[in-house]
Protein backbone atom coordinates (compact mmCIF):
# COMPACT_ATOMS: atom_id res chain seq x y z
CA UNK A 1 0.00 0.00 0.00
CA UNK A 2 1.23 3.49 -0.87
CA UNK A 3 0.94 6.39 1.51
CA UNK A 4 1.12 10.08 0.55
CA UNK A 5 2.71 12.28 3.25
CA UNK A 6 2.36 16.04 2.78
CA UNK A 7 3.66 19.05 4.61
CA UNK A 8 0.88 21.51 5.44
CA UNK A 9 2.12 25.11 5.33
CA UNK A 10 3.36 26.18 1.91
CA UNK A 11 1.88 23.05 0.31
CA UNK A 12 -1.83 23.04 1.16
CA UNK A 13 -2.27 26.26 3.14
CA UNK A 14 -0.38 29.57 3.44
CA UNK A 15 2.27 30.11 6.10
CA UNK A 16 0.35 30.57 9.34
CA UNK A 17 2.74 32.82 11.29
CA UNK A 18 3.24 35.15 8.32
CA UNK A 19 -0.53 35.54 7.96
CA UNK A 20 -0.92 36.20 11.68
CA UNK A 21 1.77 38.88 11.37
CA UNK A 22 0.00 40.49 8.42
CA UNK A 23 -3.44 40.46 10.08
CA UNK A 24 -2.19 41.74 13.46
CA UNK A 25 0.49 44.15 12.26
CA UNK A 26 3.12 42.46 14.47
CA UNK A 27 5.93 42.35 11.94
CA UNK A 28 8.30 40.39 14.17
CA UNK A 29 5.96 37.39 13.89
CA UNK A 30 6.98 37.10 10.23
CA UNK A 31 10.33 35.65 11.28
CA UNK A 32 10.82 31.98 10.40
CA UNK A 33 13.59 29.41 10.77
CA UNK A 34 15.26 31.09 7.78
CA UNK A 35 15.78 34.11 10.05
CA UNK A 36 16.28 32.31 13.37
CA UNK A 37 17.53 28.75 12.69
CA UNK A 38 17.16 27.61 16.30
CA UNK A 39 13.52 26.48 16.50
CA UNK A 40 13.26 26.75 20.29
CA UNK A 41 14.65 30.27 20.23
CA UNK A 42 12.21 31.21 17.46
CA UNK A 43 9.19 29.80 19.31
CA UNK A 44 10.20 31.44 22.59
CA UNK A 45 10.36 34.75 20.74
CA UNK A 46 6.92 34.15 19.22
CA UNK A 47 5.41 33.27 22.60
CA UNK A 48 6.91 36.44 24.12
CA UNK A 49 5.40 38.53 21.32
CA UNK A 50 1.96 36.98 21.81
CA UNK A 51 2.20 37.78 25.51
CA UNK A 52 3.43 41.34 24.96
CA UNK A 53 0.59 42.13 22.54
CA UNK A 54 -2.09 40.29 24.51
CA UNK A 55 -2.91 37.93 21.65
CA UNK A 56 -4.88 34.90 22.79
CA UNK A 57 -5.37 31.55 21.10
CA UNK A 58 -8.92 32.48 19.97
CA UNK A 59 -7.49 35.67 18.42
CA UNK A 60 -5.01 33.61 16.41
CA UNK A 61 -7.59 30.98 15.49
CA UNK A 62 -9.87 33.68 14.06
CA UNK A 63 -7.03 34.85 11.82
CA UNK A 64 -6.31 31.28 10.72
CA UNK A 65 -9.99 30.52 10.05
CA UNK A 66 -10.03 33.40 7.59
CA UNK A 67 -7.00 32.18 5.65
CA UNK A 68 -8.32 29.25 3.64
CA UNK A 69 -6.35 26.65 1.66
CA UNK A 70 -4.11 27.60 -1.25
CA UNK A 71 -5.95 27.84 -4.56
CA UNK A 72 -6.33 24.34 -5.98
CA UNK A 73 -5.22 22.61 -2.77
CA UNK A 74 -8.60 21.13 -1.86
CA UNK A 75 -9.07 19.68 -5.34
CA UNK A 76 -5.56 18.25 -5.29
CA UNK A 77 -6.18 16.67 -1.91
CA UNK A 78 -9.42 15.09 -3.18
CA UNK A 79 -7.53 13.69 -6.17
CA UNK A 80 -4.83 12.32 -3.90
CA UNK A 81 -7.30 10.65 -1.52
CA UNK A 82 -8.80 8.64 -4.38
CA UNK A 83 -5.40 7.08 -5.04
CA UNK A 84 -3.52 7.00 -1.73
CA UNK A 85 -3.96 6.96 2.00
CA UNK A 86 -3.05 10.56 2.90
CA UNK A 87 -1.35 11.87 6.07
CA UNK A 88 -0.36 15.48 6.77
CA UNK A 89 3.00 15.71 8.58
CA UNK A 90 3.52 19.22 9.89
CA UNK A 91 5.49 21.26 12.40
CA UNK A 92 2.41 23.34 13.20
CA UNK A 93 0.12 22.81 16.20
CA UNK A 94 -3.27 21.13 16.46
CA UNK A 95 -4.72 24.24 18.10
CA UNK A 96 -3.67 26.34 15.07
CA UNK A 97 -4.43 23.84 12.33
CA UNK A 98 -7.98 22.80 13.21
CA UNK A 99 -9.77 25.69 11.42
CA UNK A 100 -7.83 24.81 8.25
CA UNK A 101 -8.36 21.07 8.65
CA UNK A 102 -12.10 21.73 8.65
CA UNK A 103 -11.77 23.46 5.27
CA UNK A 104 -9.69 20.57 3.90
CA UNK A 105 -12.19 17.90 4.94
CA UNK A 106 -10.39 16.76 8.10
CA UNK A 107 -7.37 14.85 6.71
CA UNK A 108 -5.22 12.91 9.17
CA UNK A 109 -2.76 15.34 10.77
CA UNK A 110 0.38 14.54 12.77
CA UNK A 111 1.84 17.68 14.37
CA UNK A 112 2.61 19.25 17.76
CA UNK A 113 0.49 20.86 20.46
CA UNK A 114 0.37 24.07 22.45
CA UNK A 115 0.08 24.50 26.19
CA UNK A 116 -2.77 26.94 26.81
CA UNK A 117 -3.84 28.54 30.10
CA UNK A 118 -7.01 30.66 30.10
CA UNK A 119 -6.76 31.14 26.31
CA UNK A 120 -3.12 32.28 26.57
CA UNK A 121 -0.46 30.28 24.74
CA UNK A 122 2.21 29.71 27.38
CA UNK A 123 4.34 26.93 25.88
CA UNK A 124 4.68 24.47 23.02
CA UNK A 125 5.16 20.71 23.22
CA UNK A 126 6.82 18.79 20.39
CA UNK A 127 5.18 15.44 19.72
CA UNK A 128 8.60 14.06 18.82
CA UNK A 129 11.96 15.40 17.71
CA UNK A 130 12.55 15.04 13.95
CA UNK A 131 8.89 14.03 13.80
CA UNK A 132 8.42 14.00 10.02
CA UNK A 133 11.30 11.60 9.38
CA UNK A 134 10.28 9.44 12.34
CA UNK A 135 6.72 9.20 11.04
CA UNK A 136 7.91 7.96 7.65
CA UNK A 137 10.15 5.40 9.36
CA UNK A 138 7.17 4.19 11.39
CA UNK A 139 5.06 3.86 8.24
CA UNK A 140 7.82 1.73 6.72
CA UNK A 141 7.63 -0.54 9.77
CA UNK A 142 3.94 -0.97 8.91
CA UNK A 143 4.90 -1.96 5.35
CA UNK A 144 3.71 1.24 3.69
CA UNK A 145 5.56 2.67 0.72
CA UNK A 146 5.75 6.46 1.15
CA UNK A 147 5.70 9.29 -1.36
CA UNK A 148 6.31 12.61 0.41
CA UNK A 149 5.98 16.25 -0.62
CA UNK A 150 7.12 19.43 1.10
CA UNK A 151 8.24 22.94 0.33
CA UNK A 152 11.21 23.78 2.49
CA UNK A 153 14.41 22.74 4.22
CA UNK A 154 12.64 21.25 7.24
CA UNK A 155 10.86 18.79 4.92
CA UNK A 156 13.97 17.34 3.30
CA UNK A 157 14.57 14.69 5.98
CA UNK A 158 11.05 13.40 5.36
CA UNK A 159 11.58 13.46 1.59
CA UNK A 160 14.89 11.61 1.91
CA UNK A 161 13.38 8.94 4.16
CA UNK A 162 10.49 8.28 1.76
CA UNK A 163 10.72 6.08 -1.35
CA UNK A 164 10.08 9.23 -3.37
CA UNK A 165 10.25 12.89 -2.39
CA UNK A 166 8.82 15.94 -4.20
CA UNK A 167 9.53 19.63 -3.57
CA UNK A 168 6.53 21.93 -4.06
CA UNK A 169 7.26 25.58 -4.83
CA UNK A 170 10.48 25.54 -2.80
CA UNK A 171 12.85 28.50 -2.36
CA UNK A 172 15.86 28.46 -4.67
CA UNK A 173 18.34 27.66 -1.89
CA UNK A 174 16.51 24.40 -1.19
CA UNK A 175 16.47 23.51 -4.90
CA UNK A 176 20.21 24.19 -5.09
CA UNK A 177 21.03 22.16 -2.00
CA UNK A 178 18.75 19.21 -2.78
CA UNK A 179 18.87 18.69 -6.56
CA UNK A 180 17.92 15.01 -6.14
CA UNK A 181 14.27 15.92 -5.56
CA UNK A 182 11.97 16.83 -8.47
CA UNK A 183 10.28 20.23 -8.24
CA UNK A 184 6.58 20.90 -8.84
CA UNK A 185 5.39 24.50 -9.27
CA UNK A 186 1.67 23.78 -9.70
CA UNK A 187 -0.76 21.22 -8.34
CA UNK A 188 -1.03 19.73 -11.82
CA UNK A 189 2.74 19.21 -11.85
CA UNK A 190 2.45 17.69 -8.37
CA UNK A 191 -0.10 15.19 -9.67
CA UNK A 192 2.31 14.23 -12.43
CA UNK A 193 5.13 13.71 -9.94
CA UNK A 194 2.93 11.49 -7.79
CA UNK A 195 1.96 9.51 -10.86
CA UNK A 196 5.62 9.02 -11.77
CA UNK A 197 6.52 7.98 -8.25
CA UNK A 198 3.64 5.55 -7.80
CA UNK A 199 4.46 1.89 -8.38
CA UNK A 200 0.91 1.49 -9.62
CA UNK A 201 1.58 4.05 -12.39
CA UNK A 202 -1.92 5.53 -12.27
Amino acid sequence: MELACLDLEGVLVPEIWINVAERTGIEALRLTTRDIPDYDQLMRRRLDLLDQHGLTLPDIQRVIAGMGPLEGASEFLDWLRERFQVVILSDTYYEFAMPLMRQLGWPALFCHRLEVVEDRVVNYVLRQADSKRQAVRAFHELNFRVIAAGDSYNDTAMLAEAEAGILFRPPQNVIDEFPQFPVARTFQEMREEFRKASVRQM
